[in-house]
């Protein structure tokens, strides 16, 4: 079982940067694929990144593609998510989730056993 907690968001103006972090708790961090989620008010959950268990392996939604990039340290039991030239758009509760059912991330909320308490992200304009 690992428990997740985010940190790192914030307010902040459209085309400006956010870094979110997501630690992780326990010693098999390295055997769960992590995913970034978000949940704008009123809507679904939905995936914006992905990342294998080794960190070499990388997805992202189509809306944040080249402006988002994750990445991990296996070290630190931590999962990132640098978000670049950010949009009001992009408002939204961002969560951090972990699965060890395969190697790679995956996209469906359901594939994902373990989330964070998430952590809100709002872009002004």
């Amino acid at each position: 079982q690992v428990q997740l907690v985010e940190s790192g968001g914030g307010l902040v103006q459209a085309g400006g940067s956010l870094r979110l972090s997501c630690a992780a708790s326990g010693r098999t961090f390295s055997s769960y694929a992590m995913g970034w989620f978000r949940q704008a008010a009123g809507k679904e959950r939905e995936f914006v990144a992905g990342i294998n268990r080794r960190g070499y392996s990388t997805g992202y939604a189509d809306s944040v593609k080249g402006r988002f990039t994750i990445s991990r340290d296996n070290a630190k039991n931590t999962v990132y998510l640098q978000m670049d030239s950010l949009k009001p758009e992009d408002t939204a509760v961002y969560y951090c989730a972990a699965q060890n059912k395969g190697a790679t991330w995956a996209i469906p909320t359901y594939a994902y056993d373990y989330w964070g308490q998430g952590t809100q992200v709002t872009v002004s304009s």
